[in-house]
């Protein structure tokens, strides 16, 4: 310490202090080391025995800003006298600063205090220039001298700081670990917690509070560690385990089977259907493992996109690539496929034999159910007609999956038929043919569909029957007479008719006993043939017929006709 009772650090004395404030006249008492007298640096540290050397004891000198404004408002160079005589500052000199004397001892005390009264000397009654009784250094309530920065601790810490003399600092030097979870204190303050009672004996020293329990700390430390680090284990597991899923998922391969799979099942895709949904359908059914590796594989494939809607006969636990290769295989599909020109009563037994039900099932379905599959409103309600549904069956495959029904499948069929039916003008044919609507214009083209073998028939035939309908046609009487429409009431193929027979059935489906157009289609016509009756030729054809069933020819006369006609009856052996 010094003579004063501070010690050399740079820290302000605490403020409960009663010497707390003592910052040299002004308020500005120079730091550690530093002169009074701006940054200068001081030549030679203070010297508290320079009373030694010197008549009168040390003055601390005023600094030069606070020279012309003295603390009691006295004029410019004049100071208050405190106790005694002047005394000289022997450094004064040495920052070109006049000694200065106030008459007194200097107490410490340079704050302001009304002018006149007689300051109190607190170093009056000892000879070191203080009170003892109010020594504020000596007793174990005593403020700890200040410490530099690196080193000063927390109030419960100042115990230990008592009880050891200052030292210099180093910063090199490791510092005492104090936080409770490795010092073993139970609490941040680093207080012990009470099994019961106080111990009578702890006199609040950190030695004290050591004694006797320290392996009760250690153990409870020692859980405290296995316990966090379990703690720890189990979420770096868990985190560990969390991002080894993600990373599978984003950048490890999808699950998939080996090998072309085994067994076999059948799955049906609707249309529109695209490579998440064909997937999610094959992996629902347990053809493949992952949806992933099957959009994958269908990337892979040059033409893993021509895939199309339909029934396919698959097998259980394919890899994605063999499900798509199978696929793509028409082997492999399964389609209810309706032939052009198909008749409703061999799609309706087909249907029966698909979905294992009993035969005239689906025949019963359709003919009960009629109004209820998605007929179009042009379709003729017409009593005469054996069927609603005939023309409407659109050619084409469907999936008919087992299990499903048949009504399913009907609609189906009549929401296709209706797409395909709404692709092209209908009611404009009609109006150029003078036909009643569209159903005629569908009629016409199922008569076409039965007659011709060709693109080039249909045309051909397509113009027969136009020309045929004709107000003014007395070759014909304006009767079709086609073997077709008299074998479609029938229910039968059969080519050769008696004459006796087909002249006398009066069946409204007849055209040798009836004028006009049958009541209805005769078949399910295809888009060659309903095309080519929006469109047929010009060229007056009126008679057709084929000679070996694989040619048709067409003649505009009646002798051009009877001509083929007698050759075909030679053929036939009828002559």
């Amino acid at each position: 310490m010094t003579e004063y009772g501070r010690g050399p650090g740079s820290e302000p004395w605490h403020p409960e202090d009663p010497l707390y404030g003592d910052q040299g006249w002004g308020g500005q008492q120079a730091a550690h080391g530093q002169g009074q007298y701006g940054d200068q640096q001081q030549s030679y540290p203070q010297d508290p025995y320079a009373q030694q050397y010197q008549n009168h004891q040390q003055y601390p000198q005023q600094p030069y800003d606070q020279q012309q404004h003295q603390q009691y408002g006295q004029q410019p160079q004049q100071n208050h006298q405190q106790y005694g005589a002047p005394q000289q500052d022997p450094y004064a000199q040495q920052q070109g600063a006049q000694p200065q004397y106030n008459g007194g001892w200097d107490t410490g005390q340079q704050t302001a205090m009304p002018y006149g009264a007689e300051p109190q000397d607190p170093y009056a009654q000892q000879p070191g220039g203080y009170d003892a009784t109010q020594d504020y250094y000596g007793t174990p309530e005593a403020y700890p001298p200040p410490q530099p920065p690196g080193r000063r601790e927390a109030a419960p810490q100042q115990e230990q700081h008592q009880q050891q003399p200052s030292t210099d600092w180093d910063p090199d030097e490791p510092q005492e670990e104090t936080h409770p979870f490795f010092t073993g204190a139970d609490d941040p303050a680093g207080r012990e917690p009470r099994d019961g009672d106080e111990d009578p004996d702890d006199d609040g020293s950190r030695a004290s509070r050591r004694g006797g329990k320290t392996k009760k700390k250690k153990s409870r430390s020692g859980c405290a560690c296995l316990v966090v680090s379990v703690v720890l284990l189990g979420g770096l597991g868990g985190v560990s385990y969390v991002g080894y899923t993600f990373w599978k998922k984003q950048f490890g391969a999808p699950a998939d089977f080996a090998g072309t799979g085994s067994g076999e099942v059948e799955v049906e895709i609707p249309e529109g259907s695209l490579g998440y949904d064909i997937a999610n359908i094959l992996r629902k059914k347990g053809v493949i493992k992952s949806s992933d590796a099957f959009v994958a594989a269908q990337n892979d494939n040059p033409k893993g996109k021509l895939l199309q809607a339909g029934v396919y006969l698959l097998k259980k636990e394919m890899s994605a690539a063999s499900a798509i290769d199978l696929m793509l295989d028409p082997k492999s599909q399964n389609a209810f496929v309706i032939p052009e020109g198909t008749r409703n009563v061999v799609v309706y037994g087909e249907i029966d034999k698909r979905l294992g039900l009993k035969k005239g099932t689906t025949a019963k379905v359709a003919k009960t159910k009629a109004e209820s599959l998605g007929l179009p409103d042009w379709a003729d309600d017409n009593p005469d007609v054996k069927d609603p549904l005939e023309g409407f069956l659109y050619p084409a495959a469907y999936p008919v999956a087992k299990g499903s029904k048949p009504e399913d499948a009907l609609k189906r069929m009549v929401a296709r038929a209706n797409k395909e039916y709404e692709n092209v003008d209908l009611e404009a044919t009609a109006k150029k043919y003078n036909l009643d609507g569209p159903w005629q214009v569908l009629t016409v083209a199922s008569l076409v569909q039965a007659e011709g073998l060709t693109h080039d028939d249909f045309r051909k035939m397509a113009e027969v029957v136009y020309n045929r309908l004709e107000p003014d046609n007395t070759i014909t009487n304006r009767k079709l007479e086609f073997d077709s429409a008299f074998n479609y009431l029938k229910n039968q193929s059969k080519i050769t008719i008696g004459s006796k027979e087909i002249r006398t059935n009066p069946d409204p489906y007849n055209t040798y006993y009836h004028k006009g157009l049958p009541p209805g289609p005769i078949s399910n016509p295809g888009m060659d043939a309903i095309k080519a009756s929006l469109n047929p030729t010009t060229n007056g054809w009126m008679f057709f017929i084929s000679l070996d069933g694989k040619k048709t020819d067409f003649t505009k006369t009646v002798e051009e006709h009877e001509k083929l006609n007698e050759k075909w009856k030679e053929q036939q052996g009828l002559g």
